[in-house]
């Protein structure tokens, strides 16, 4: 969690100011700038630029390439009493300037643009206080099958969510990626 305050943040042209703003690291490899909105209407509104690859240069300059947002909201679906995101596949930048081992960062700016043409923008400045770093536990990996199952399932959804195809029509659609996906795998009968 970082100290500061938000100069700017729009999504999709609205103008919101923020409570919270964190980076997350996963241990696959993804990395979240997430932004909590100081929304009224909407408790549960945060928004989160995400992608995969980041590169550090030794001026302290950290930079994430965004490949996609992720946005959650009081009407997302919940797990675990939790909104999922929805997914918007995007491309975009994000930069921070300060370093994560000192635990000192001054700013971070992002933008990014969805496939749907709305543009999302931060702007964030440090207060300068040390930022609070916490490392949540993950539950044991299940077995390899299982998890190239799930990965199989979410790709699926994914794609149902990029193709707009409507909720009464997802599990039809969500069985065919996965028929596809087998036999383009060679492995007939796998989920």
């Amino acid at each position: 969690m970082i100290a500061g305050k938000c100069s700017t943040v729009k999504i999709g042209g609205t103008d919101f100011s923020c409570k919270a703003v964190g980076y997350f690291h996963s241990q696959q490899g993804r990395a979240d700038f997430t932004v909590v909105l100081d929304d009224p209407a909407d408790n549960a509104h945060i928004v989160s630029f995400s992608g995969e690859n980041a590169r550090r240069d030794q001026d302290n300059l950290y930079e994430l390439s965004v490949d996609r947002m992720l946005l959650k909201s009081k009407d997302r679906p919940k797990l675990d009493g939790l909104p999922v995101p929805s997914v918007e596949l995007s491309s975009g930048t994000c930069r921070q300037l300060g370093s994560f081992a000192t635990r000192q960062l001054s700013s971070i700016s992002c933008a990014a643009t969805d496939t749907k043409g709305r543009k999302y923008e931060l702007q964030f400045e440090s207060d300068g206080a040390p930022m609070t770093v916490r490392k949540l536990r993950q539950a044991p990996l299940p077995p390899a099958s299982r998890t190239a199952n799930q990965l199989a399932h979410l790709e699926c959804r994914l794609k149902a969510e990029a193709a707009k195809i409507l909720p009464r029509d997802r599990t039809p659609y969500i069985i065919r990626c996965l028929a596809e996906d087998s036999e383009k795998s060679g492995a007939p009968g796998q989920r």
